[in-house]
């Protein structure tokens, strides 16, 4: 089909049926193709729309997560080396460690090459300093030493420390590279009327706008299907766990295209909370999709004030609700945190093994303290609310006899001290999910157990709990 033909609204709803093989208009509600609309195009492209680096760069972060998780205390330096190539490097030839084909759920590439060339995870992270974490570092510093904890640990687990190193890194990097490109780029300073405007090309030889490619840039850090509008929560969340090819396999060729058709990411957490009865994932990829559509309507013409204003308000709604997703994984993996924690408190007092119930405990654990720095990489101030959530949480899990991580020393060692125990943190994980309910106005609130809180305050003053928050 040629570019001329696209450029029609017949033609082009005509291309999203040919290219995606569907039969009905209601289905061609999907992100791209898109008309080519830059005034002077004369190449052979037919779509517009473009967003291979950031698809890249997720299967980059599925990938690190992974590698995380596999040492085996002999194969450090190796290891490393490894995670680094996947975080920093742009070598080519990288290939996919996951997500990979498996029985029932072919994935159609088997290298970060065939999605995009050349791109990494530490370029696009956040470079501003991480207050939840110690040793005042950038987002780059913590995840850089985070690989290298990871690759010095068997499993990913350190047990004297209780950190989970792939669910650190993954959901720290979720934030630090998807959430803060998006928000605090993408769909912030590039909406600006002479940044990347939308009468001229996003560079040098480019065969899409300026305003064009700024969008589907941040569209590709969600990580959405494009035919999100077409899943419900349980089947958008299905394709990330690799459940159910059909639903995935959206063109109908066989294969999963991890470009277009995988749930990543924030994406997979807007569907987790959406299972509860919100609707995160299909607002905020309604949002994307119509201005996409308002930017596709200009025509290659530079917006005008009231299509920027339009273009902005679609922005702030994906900005807000992308916000409140991670405000939700906090709040959920503070219930499982302060669940664990029953559990182990049982267990102490009974002289039982805790074993399994302390992993499971770091593990949520990780996932609670990944979604809490990642709120600090959205260009906004957490101010007193940031403060607080840090001062919860700590920097580090309590552990059994007592205390937690409370920093770093100059050889780059973990230092352990401080007072909490194991009831006094119970208390602060549902002071927490108050807090984020508070700041945020919740929806889903999974694992809710602020019920509890009123009753576990009074029980521990009965002793010698102090609130110290």
């Amino acid at each position: 089909m040629k570019a001329n033909c696209i450029q029609t609204n017949h033609c082009f709803v005509l291309a999203v049926v040919l290219s995606f093989g569907i039969s009905s208009l209601a289905s061609a509600q999907t992100y791209g193709p898109n008309p080519i609309t830059l005034k002077g195009y004369s190449g052979g492209k037919t779509d517009s729309t473009a967003y291979t680096g950031q698809a890249a760069r997720q299967v980059l972060h599925t990938s690190l997560k992974k590698l995380a998780s596999q040492g085996n205390g002999s194969n450090a330096k190796e290891l490393k080396e490894l995670m680094m190539q996947y975080f920093s490097g742009k070598e080519e030839g990288r290939t996919i460690i996951a997500p990979g084909s498996r029985d029932g759920f072919t994935i159609a590439q088997s290298t970060i090459d065939q999605i995009s060339k050349g791109v990494n995870l530490k370029g696009k992270t956040y470079k501003g300093v991480v207050n939840g974490w110690p040793g005042k570092m950038t987002g780059s510093e913590v995840i850089e030493f985070m690989i290298n904890k990871a690759a010095n640990t068997k499993g990913g687990f350190d047990p004297v420390t209780g950190f989970d190193y792939p669910q650190l890194i993954s959901k720290f990097a979720m934030g630090a590279v998807f959430y803060h490109q998006a928000v605090d780029n993408y769909l912030d300073e590039k909406l600006e009327a002479d940044n990347k405007p939308n009468d001229r090309p996003y560079g040098e030889g480019k065969h899409y706008t300026g305003k064009e490619h700024s969008w589907d840039e941040g569209f590709g850090y969600f990580g959405a299907p494009v035919h999100t509008l077409n899943l419900d929560a349980n089947q958008a969340y299905g394709i990330a766990k690799m459940k159910d090819q059909a639903v995935a396999d959206y063109n109908k060729d066989g294969k999963v295209d991890l470009y277009r058709e995988m749930t990543y990411a924030h994406a997979y957490y807007a569907a987790d909370s959406d299972k509860a009865g919100t609707d995160y994932l299909h607002s905020i990829f309604k949002a994307f999709l119509d201005g996409r559509k308002l930017i596709a309507g200009a025509n290659g013409e530079a917006l005008n004030p009231d299509q920027r204003a339009q273009l902005k308000a679609y922005a702030e709604t994906i900005k807000t609700l992308w916000e409140k997703v991670i405000a939700e994984a906090v709040f959920k993996y503070a219930g499982s945190v302060y669940k664990d924690l029953e559990k182990l408190q049982t267990i102490v007092e009974t002289g039982g093994n805790a074993g399994d119930t302390f992993r499971a405990y770091a593990k949520h654990w990780g996932e609670l303290k990944g979604f809490a720095m990642a709120l600090e990489t959205g260009g906004k101030d957490l101010g007193e609310v940031g403060t607080r959530i840090n001062r919860l949480i700590g920097y580090g899990p309590v552990l059994l006899g007592g205390g937690q991580v409370t920093g770093i020393d100059a050889d780059g060692n973990y230092q352990i001290g401080g007072t909490r125990d194991i009831g006094g943190y119970m208390v602060h994980m549902l002071k927490l999910q108050k807090l984020m309910d508070d700041t945020y106005n919740l929806e889903a609130k999974k694992n809710d157990a602020t019920g509890d809180l009123e009753g576990l305050v009074n029980a521990l003053s009965e002793g010698s709990y102090s609130e110290n928050d």
